[in-house]
């Protein structure tokens, strides 16, 4: 859908027919893939109806059957655009993969296969991993809802993304893995924090479900495990978004409402913070939002938190909407957009 800025006029839509339906979860609504634009074209990842690009009227450009994307929670990745490729990472369900298209003509420059479901061997010997209720393991407990992340490293781009037990980098040009870091979580959902420290670029990845988190220095070539990460924490917070780094300090947000200030060179906690709302579901999937040294970040009942990015808390503002959403605040040209499961709210 595109709409006027200035009034919230709907000036067009465009989609693709999909006569059957995509599993999903209760809580993760189909709209949770985000369209990204270039300036001359948008692009759209739909699920199982496929991908398409339209220009900035409207008018469908291309179209993609990716295939059907199947997981019991749905999916949540959105594509990025890099070097004159869109950059989609298709999945958690089967079949799982990252794919480059060429952003004018759709065409597939580069692919790389990831593993759907947890390993064979590793379900049959899980005593502690979670039960269906026919007792057998849940191995659709495994993925990747990871949109991607450019980072500049030395002189070359790298493609940063979460997936189920690594985090790993990728050449955005050819999809050739640069390195890969070991210990993440099975379910991979926020994208990795880009920061700095005095050693060069980095990535923070905090898993979802209560996963393990790492940081580790960007840059490296094959099993930098041992050699570029930073530090490693068995298990996390349950959360969806995606974390912050400022400053020397990471800034994150639980499934829990618990608001979270962590030192970027140890993973340890500064302080930790529930954020009470005013409509009573204090549950969050938003990714926090930095301007300057404030942070925003909205509840499930559509509560917008403003906070001081500090180690120390400082609450600045509680502001209801009165609407449910699982979406994250943006800010563009002094406007601040809000996208609700009813609306979409323009505040200036």
């Amino acid at each position: 859908m595109c709409l006027d800025r200035a009034r919230g006029k709907t000036l067009w839509q465009a989609g693709l027919e999909y006569s059957a339906s995509d599993r999903t979860h209760a809580t993760n609504p189909q709209c949770s893939s985000s369209p990204v634009t270039d300036g001359k074209r948008v692009y759209a990842w739909l699920g199982s109806a496929g991908f398409i690009a339209c220009d900035l009227k409207g008018k469908e450009l291309w179209r993609r059957e990716l295939g059907k994307q199947d997981h019991v929670w749905g999916y949540g990745s959105s594509p990025i655009l890099h070097g004159g490729l869109v950059i989609l990472n298709f999945g958690p369900g089967e079949p799982s993969f990252l794919v480059a298209m060429d952003a004018a003509t759709g065409k597939t420059e580069w692919k790389v296969e990831l593993e759907p479901r947890m390993p064979a061997a590793d379900v049959a010997k899980a005593g502690e991993l979670p039960k269906r209720a026919d007792g057998a393991v849940r191995s659709d407990f495994f993925g990747s809802w990871t949109t991607p992340v450019i980072v500049r490293a030395g002189n070359r781009d790298e493609m940063v993304c979460n997936l189920a037990r690594r985090v790993a980098a990728f050449d955005p040009k050819t999809g050739r893995e640069l390195w890969t870091c070991k210990g993440f979580a099975d379910l991979a959902y926020g994208s990795p924090a880009p920061g700095f420290d005095e050693k060069g670029p980095l990535v923070v990845s905090l898993g979802g479900f209560g996963g393990p988190g790492l940081a580790v220095h960007c840059g490296g070539s094959g099993d930098v495990t041992e050699t570029r990460r930073m530090w490693h924490v068995p298990r996390t917070p349950a959360r969806i978004g995606t974390s912050v780094i400022h400053q020397g300090h990471i800034y994150t947000v639980g499934i829990n409402g618990v608001a979270e200030c962590l030192e970027l060179s140890t993973g340890k906690p500064v302080w930790t913070q529930r954020l009470a709302g005013k409509q009573g579901n204090n549950t969050i999937w938003s990714s926090p939002l930095r301007n300057g040294n404030q942070l925003y970040v909205m509840n499930q009942s559509g509560d917008t938190f403003v906070y001081r990015a500090s180690p120390n808390f400082e609450l600045l503002a509680t502001n209801a909407l009165g609407e449910d959403t699982n979406s994250s605040v943006v800010a563009s040209g002094g406007a601040i957009f809000l996208r609700t499961h009813q609306s979409l709210w323009c505040i200036a």
